[in-house]
């Protein structure tokens, strides 16, 4: 039985193949996977102007989600980051700081739920372009999560930025949760790198994991959204798309 289905994409800031920045065209993808958790990167929000230049609140309101904001820097006059749009209720959120000196400011979202898998804690993130700079990052986020307790689910997602397995940013979270499938998202219109990554603990909930080709996603940013479908008990099958 599915009982929820999480979604990671970077968003590229809302701004498609054609160069036309259109958080509706986003919107509308995100209404095709009809998740109960979206984990969003590169969300850029200027709240005081408000409308389609806010795209956190812009995306909030079209899709009628509750908005956890993450952001890790102030860009054109607004915020800039991660972005958690729900159904289910919310629990409690933290937030790390996971930047590297001289580099681009990273964070993470931890958001708990209320699901039909019990407590449900989504951590969402998007590591950095250098390879050194995402290990330091995956290692310390890492080290900063509990294992889930009895009856709690954990799904740790996002841009990992990183595709090639032997690095230690994909070792790390493969030695701890174990070997998942990884469809293509990079880049949206010939999908060559697995850069976004979906990992779930306890792994018996994973019902599957699958890249969203739609034609409105292809050119509605650099990235294809990942899907997980999640189910409560039973054993998982592992699936690609």
């Amino acid at each position: 039985m599915r009982a929820a289905v999480v979604s990671t994409w970077n968003v590229h800031e809302c701004l498609g193949r054609d160069g036309e920045r259109d958080p509706g065209r986003v919107a509308e993808v995100l209404k095709e996977i009809a998740a109960d958790v979206f984990a969003l990167q590169e969300i850029h929000s200027d709240e005081h102007r408000g409308g389609a230049l806010d795209q956190a609140g812009f995306l909030a309101e079209a899709l009628d989600l509750e908005p956890v904001f993450g952001p890790t820097l102030e860009r054109r006059g607004g915020r800039y980051g991660n972005l958690l749009l729900t159904r289910l209720p919310l629990l409690g959120v933290r937030r790390h700081d996971l930047s590297v000196r001289g580099r681009e400011p990273r964070g993470a979202l931890e958001v708990d739920f209320e699901s039909p898998l019990g407590r449900l804690r989504v951590v969402a993130t998007h590591l950095g372009l250098r390879a050194s700079e995402r290990a330091a990052q995956a290692r310390v986020l890492l080290d900063g999560l509990r294992p889930p307790e009895p009856g709690e689910t954990l799904v740790v997602l996002g841009d990992w930025n990183e595709w090639l397995p032997w690095r230690a940013a994909l070792r790390l979270p493969r030695r701890r949760y174990g070997v998942f499938p990884t469809p293509r998202t990079f880049p949206a219109w010939r999908p060559a790198f697995a850069l976004d990554r979906v990992w779930l603990a306890p792994r018996a909930h994973l019902e599957a994991i699958r890249a969203h080709r739609s034609p409105l996603a292809i050119q509605a940013s650099d990235h294809l959204p990942l899907v997980a479908s999640l189910r409560a008990g039973g054993f998982g099958r592992r699936q690609t798309a």
